[in-house]
């Protein structure tokens, strides 16, 4: 079990990390990055709120690494998967982590981003600056992994995935 878990979170972070080529928002400091909302979502329910950190975190990482990515990556994606994962195992439904994923990204996220902007990044944004582009990007991307999630059980994968 463990093992298919690692295989799956690795799997995860190739993707996040790929695709941020690919799909990403530009708005001043951040690259909003609708793939990696998705990702925290699918994390949060299929893996859990630690495994989803740390895909966030890795990802994150690996972003900032390969220059596809910025510091203002780091609080949102890990604060979103956290948040969701544990409003998944409360609830127990996708819908409270996709939520969770939205109010832990685009709120806590794009409100943590400011001190991230002006202290390390030496931008001079408005506190409230992150939220609106954050907000749009989490809610798009956690939709995206609503719905995945939503096929995946009517196909019954979940229950083939044994994770």
């Amino acid at each position: 079990m463990q093992t298919q878990k690692l295989t799956f979170s690795a799997l995860l972070v190739a993707i996040g990390t790929i695709s941020a080529n690919l799909v990403y928002i530009p708005v001043g400091a951040a690259k909003c990055f609708p793939v990696q909302h998705t990702i925290n979502v699918l994390s949060a329910v299929l893996l859990g709120p630690w495994y989803g950190v740390a895909n966030a975190f890795l990802i994150s990482l690996l972003r900032n690494i390969l220059g596809t990515g910025s510091l203002l990556a780091f609080p949102g994606s890990m604060i979103g998967a956290f948040i969701a994962g544990i409003m998944y195992l409360k609830f127990g439904r996708k819908l409270f982590a996709a939520a969770g994923e939205i109010f832990g990204t685009g709120i806590l996220g794009g409100l943590l981003a400011f001190p991230i902007a002006k202290f390390l990044m030496g931008n001079d944004a408005a506190a409230f600056y992150f939220v609106v582009p954050f907000l749009i990007s989490t809610i798009g991307g956690s939709i995206i992994g609503y719905v995945i999630l939503g096929v995946m059980e009517k196909s019954h994968a979940l229950k083939k995935t044994g994770i």
